[in-house]
């Protein structure tokens, strides 16, 4: 491959996520559909395959709303830190064992608080099951439930039983 070509490639992966930030910011997109046409309508085409890696490496999640799922780019930041210490007081007690760490909730918040958790994209949580006043969350591959367990307690800012 000649160094121009590479160039011109990064170039337009670069242009792609750009457009791709400037559409989810603008309107709910709640599938890849969506966006395939919101892009072309941009003058921007990609494929489905595309925009899932895209979408991968944005670290852009899919996230349940009243009005449907749709697509978000934002993570929980520093500014939310407040809130999640609010949120955290509704967890009753935290365990692990080899392959799971269990939070148990007070009833009605399991959601919200394993919905926190997610978007925090913690690189040591692969994912979260949440019912009404538990929830189940475990590690990605090469972290302990410990160290997840660890910076579950530190993202609520407070230690739990």
């Amino acid at each position: 491959m000649r160094p121009i070509e590479k160039h011109v490639r990064r170039f337009g992966k670069q242009k792609r996520h750009a457009v791709i930030k400037k559409v989810l910011r603008a309107k709910a997109i709640g599938s890849q559909h969506e966006l395939v046409e919101s892009l072309r309508a941009e003058g921007i085409d990609a494929t489905q395959a595309t925009l899932s890696r895209d979408l991968a490496e944005m670290g852009a999640l899919r996230v349940s709303r009243p009005e449907g799922a749709v697509y978000e780019l934002e993570p929980v930041n520093a500014q939310a830190a407040p809130l999640l210490g609010e949120l955290g007081e509704n967890i009753l007690w935290l365990a692990e064992n080899e392959a799971l760490v269990v939070l148990r909730t007070r009833p009605g918040m399991a959601s919200a608080l394993a919905l926190a958790i997610d978007n925090a994209r913690l690189p040591e949580c692969l994912g979260t099951l949440a019912g009404d006043d538990t929830i189940f969350a475990t590690h990605s591959r090469g972290a302990s439930t410990r160290r997840l367990a660890q910076q579950i307690r530190a993202l609520f800012g407070r230690e739990i039983p």
